[in-house]
């Protein structure tokens, strides 16, 4: 019978094994590398793979797998942040590696080389993973559509879970920034038996990461820092009622000037007197009096700091268990099964709601004339007629009841199969078969946002009732039971918990995803060749994919502050069938140590858009036995996901910069882009403003004052289309053994991307590009020129292009009277993160903006004696170009009059602040007792580095400009594993 085993290129190369002297076939195992579905006998692959073994996690002070894969110098920054606290999709709370910055869902992700669960826009949340039970992961960094089929573009993620145990252990976990706060902790404990036959194993897991709050630092106190320029700049809609006059003709809000130019008399922009400021919110005074009222807005009194209201980076809880059996039917066939059961609870908080007239543009609501609380209405102070009252549009933030959303994802896998060995013709052949079945589900729950058809109710007509506000009129009261008044005007001091209660929202969504799929697989030796065995493998799969993501009737209905969604719903199935052929060409010959060639072709048929057939050529070259050369030609694809086809699309609040504003848009500066801009509806002079109706104080642009429309679906879409190109070599020199040193290549072009286009990115397009397709996606109000809609959704639009190096240097030292010392180095220099819109605009090279880092690296030293060991580990990032906060004042910028490629606000963008590189180190001690157990202490960003102000920061911070994926503070940890 032929050994079983499964590794990877990485592992055998720090064993050691890749000395590449040739043995006989009975010599070694046969073993399966990720990136091919071929057992063979000699373990070099023409593909790059890096493995992070078990005691590298445990040495990282991380507790999630995702935590510790995003730390891999070719990952990119996160798709989901945990600083996105405004998020509300399904996939806020997991963790996802986003390689190449290619994006998360250009990569697939395997446990034991199945594939693991997918929400319906094709993410996989590595975080149900548990580390516990993990042996090591293969990151395969080469495009495997061919093998593994669609999303294999960016690489793959190998999780391989321990094969058997014997006995168990317990391993707890604590951890603190040391400001005391983002405490983390976990809790496993495993077991398992075996014997020659059969082994099985069990897992469970607990783990949470409680929230940092923006507030509880100086620097992410506030939207853009605490500077002399920069105080008060991202304060938002404030929590005391500012109020205009509603015509009541038109039934719109009062222009503040004529047609002819002239003042509007009947127009007025107040807000309500009171004390305390934007950051210690005070006591207002009596709403319904307009001589409690103030003319404009007083931009630090008149406003809120939301920031202080939310969290920096958001909290996490996680349950799962997990069990994985194995029994041999045969001597020759074996069965196997696994399960895993995860739950992930996540919870986000921001500021209140920015409430005003129109949140919801098809369902305004107004101050009717007639509420007891209007100040201009009929009954106000003063009003002795109780006629002649007008409706009044408002603007509040409703700051007594913070927005929070809580995320219960609840992931589930089961997979079984057989598999064996057999002989066919006198040659070895292996063979498995089986299902896999894969389903995530969730709800979120939202509180914070406006019922607006009750709000509507509140701030109708209401009346006093002998000291007793109630609605509707004397001669038609409306009872306590069925509606409750709500002065919105006077602010915190003035709500009772009774209002708030009838006018707040509790919204619901569940969403969920089920891939179904059946396999099988068989590889085996067709003929023996002088330079070894020609090797074929062929497969089949049918996987069925279905989901769904259903908003509450009332939110779809758009009657609540919450972003409207539509229901998405779909299903689609794929057959595909794949084959893979190995062949020698030389082996130990002069010159040729090893020549070889591996071809790949996978054919896939889905019900959505039809077939598609992806190919792969590689060439293994040794010239001598220390050099092993390689290359590899690729194509590879992604089909559209649920999300793409199907969604329903949402409303979102998009942070962008108009290009129009005449300060600091790309208008300021270009007067063809000026003369587009007024063409549409702006003027000379014209301003950006935030939700507090002030013009933008920095060219980080503000929150939309209406909500847009983003994410509908496609039914037309097509798969992207990939080509990649890598080459290599690696070295292991005879003549110093234990090092060795990896230099690949690659080249990944993506085009025919599906793609959702941000604001900043469809304004840009239209008037600083002058595309006219993406002009017809932007509405501006005729009379103040705001851009009032605008909609981005998917399309095959464009192209990315991705290109650089990785270089991997290891080295196992000789043993010294002072113990082992080992080296570890990964470095990834990029040299081009290219995109374009559409195939009609440049394409673009983005590498070196934020957040594209051009190197990332990380190096570890590894030191063990007897029972002690240590690791030190710094991360090198380079530096950055981002934006800056004020292109006429040179101190904010290192060059306020170059233009750049920005990846956050499009191309072409004027000015640029260039950041400096940096890096963090951090350290971990371990000691092995004498009673089996261990305990670890570490500091990560053991120097306390601290955190920078960068205002493309808000790409994936929600409540600061400071970066929430790179650490903020020092944070110390400990660890003690027992094993019984």
């Amino acid at each position: 019978m032929h050994k079983r085993s499964q590794v990877s290129l990485a592992a055998l190369l720090a064993l050691g094994l890749v000395g590449f002297a040739h043995a006989q076939d009975t010599q070694l195992e046969r073993v399966e590398v990720t990136g091919s579905r071929i057992r063979q006998v000699d373990a070099e692959t023409a593909q790059p793979v890096q493995k992070i073994t078990s005691a590298e996690i445990q040495k990282s002070g991380l507790v999630t797998v995702g935590d510790i894969l995003n730390q891999l110098s070719a990952a990119g920054t996160p798709d989901f942040s945990k600083g996105s606290a405004l998020a509300s999709n399904a996939e806020e709370g997991g963790q996802y590696i986003n390689l190449r910055n290619l994006g998360s869902q250009r990569l697939l992700v395997l446990v034991d080389s199945k594939r693991w669960t997918q929400s319906i826009a094709g993410y996989t949340d590595l975080s149900t993973v548990p580390s516990a039970l993990i042996d090591h992961i293969d990151v395969l960094k080469d495009g495997a559509s061919s093998i593994y089929g669609s999303d294999a573009i960016a690489g793959v993620v190998n999780i391989i879970l321990k094969k058997s145990m014997d006995g168990g252990s317990v391993s707890v976990y604590y951890g603190a920034n040391q400001k005391g706060d983002g405490q983390t902790t976990d809790a496993s404990v495993t077991f398992g038996a075996s014997n020659e036959h059969s082994s099985l194993m069990f897992g469970a897991n607990f783990s949470q990461q409680k929230p940092v709050w923006a507030r509880t630092r100086d620097i992410t106190s506030q939207s853009y820092g605490t500077g002399p320029d920069q105080y008060g700049a991202g304060f938002g809609a404030g929590p005391w009622g500012r109020i205009n006059p509603v015509n009541p003709v038109t039934g719109v809000v009062e222009p503040a000037k004529l047609a002819n130019g002239s003042p509007n008399p009947a127009y007025f922009n107040r807000v309500l007197n009171h004390t305390g400021t934007a950051t210690s919110v005070g006591t207002g005074s009596a709403s319904n009096d307009p001589a409690n009222y103030h003319n404009g807005v007083d931009p630090l009194a008149d406003t809120y700091n939301s920031s202080q209201d939310m969290m920096f980076q958001i909290g996490t809880e996680m349950k799962s268990i997990f069990t994985k059996g194995t029994i041999d039917i045969t001597p020759s066939t074996r069965f196997s099964a696994t399960a895993m059961f995860a739950d992930r609870t996540s919870t986000a908080q921001v500021a209140g709601y920015p409430l005003n007239s129109t949140s919801q543009s098809g369902y305004p609501v107004y101050i009717s004339k007639d509420s007891y609380y209007n100040p201009y209405g009929n009954q106000a102070v003063g009003n002795t007629t109780g006629t002649g009252g007008v409706d009044l549009f408002f603007t509040r933030r409703t700051i007594e009841v913070p927005r929070v959303t809580v995320n219960n994802n609840r992931a589930s896998h089961f997979d079984m199969g057989l598999d064996g060995d057999l002989t066919l013709g006198g040659k070895a052949w292996n063979w498995d078969a089986g299902v896999n079945f894969s389903k995530a589900a969730g709800n979120e729950v939202m509180t914070g946002n406006l019922n607006l058809p009750n709000l509507k109710k509140a701030l109708g007509p209401s009346f006093n009732n002998n000291g007793v506000i109630q609605c509707g009129t004397a001669a038609n009261p409306i009872g306590l039971s069925s509606c409750v008044p709500f002065d919105i005007l006077g602010g915190p001091s003035a709500s009772t918990a009774a209002a708030l209660a009838y006018v707040m929202s509790t919204s619901q969504l569940s969403y969920g995803s089920t891939v179904k799929s059946i396999y099988g697989n068989l590889s085996g030796e067709i003929y023996r060749l002088p330079a070894g065995p020609l090797a074929l493998a062929v497969g089949v799969e049918r996987r069925d994919v279905s989901g769904y993501n259903v908003p509450d009737q009332i939110d779809q209905d758009a009657l609540t502050t919450n972003l409207a969604g539509n229901s998405t719903y779909g299903k689609y199935n794929v057959k595909e069938a794949y084959a893979e052929l190995n062949v020698p060409i030389l082996k130990g010959v002069p010159g040729a140590e090893l020549l070889s060639v591996d071809l790949a072709s996978r054919y896939s048929d889905y019900s959505s858009f039809g077939n598609t057939t992806n190919s792969k050529a590689s060439i293994m070259y040794k010239p001598v036995k220390d050099l092993l050369t390689r290359a590899t030609w690729a194509q590879g694809f992604r089909a559209p996901t649920l999300g793409d086809t199907f969604g329903g699309g949402s409303q979102t609040f998009d942070t962008f910069l108009d290009p129009c504003d005449t300060v600091y848009g790309a208008a300021k500066t270009d007067a063809a882009v000026q003369a587009r801009c007024v063409a549409s509806g702006t003027n000379a002079t014209y301003r950006q403003v935030n939700q507090a109706g002030q013009p933008i104080p920095s060219a980080g642009g503000t929150q939309s004052i209406t909500a847009f429309n983003a994410g509908a679906g496609n039914a037309f879409l097509t798969p992207e289309t990939a080509k990649t190109l890598t080459a290599g070599f690696v070295y292991n020199p005879s003549y110093l053994p234990g090092l060795n040193i990896g230099l690949d290549w690659y080249r990944i072009d993506i085009k025919n991307v599906i793609t959702a286009v941000s604001a900043t990115y469809v304004a840009n397009q239209c008037f600083v590009q002058n595309i006219s397709s993406f002009c017809s996606s932007i509405k501006r109000d005729p009379a103040t020129g705001q851009i009032i809609n605008l909609s981005r959704g998917n399309a095959n639009l464009g192209e990315l292009l991705a290109e650089g190096y990785d270089l991997e240097v290891d080295y196992k030292f000789r043993p010294t009277s002072f113990g082992q010392f080992a080296l570890r180095s990964a470095t990834s220099f990029v040299t081009k993160n290219s995109s374009r819109s559409d195939m009609t605009a440049p394409l673009e090279n983005e590498a070196g903006g934020f957040p594209f880092y051009k190197v990332k690296s990380n190096i570890t030293l590894d030191w063990s004696y007897q029972a002690w060991s240590a690791t030190w580990t710094t991360h090198y990032y380079s530096g950055f170009k981002a934006q800056c906060w004020d292109n006429d004042d040179t101190s904010t910028c290192s060059n306020g009059q170059a233009t750049w490629n920005s990846p956050v606000n499009g191309d072409g963008v004027t000015g640029y602040n260039k950041f400096g590189s940096v890096s963090y180190s951090d350290l971990s001690v371990g000691y092995k007792l004498p009673w089996k157990g261990s305990i670890m202490v570490g500091a990560n960003n053991v120097f306390g580095k601290k955190p920078r102000i960068n205002y493309d920061a808000t790409l994936n911070s929600s409540s600061s400009s400071v970066d929430p994926d790179l650490p903020i503070d020092r944070f110390y940890w400990v660890r003690y594993s027992q094993s019984f």
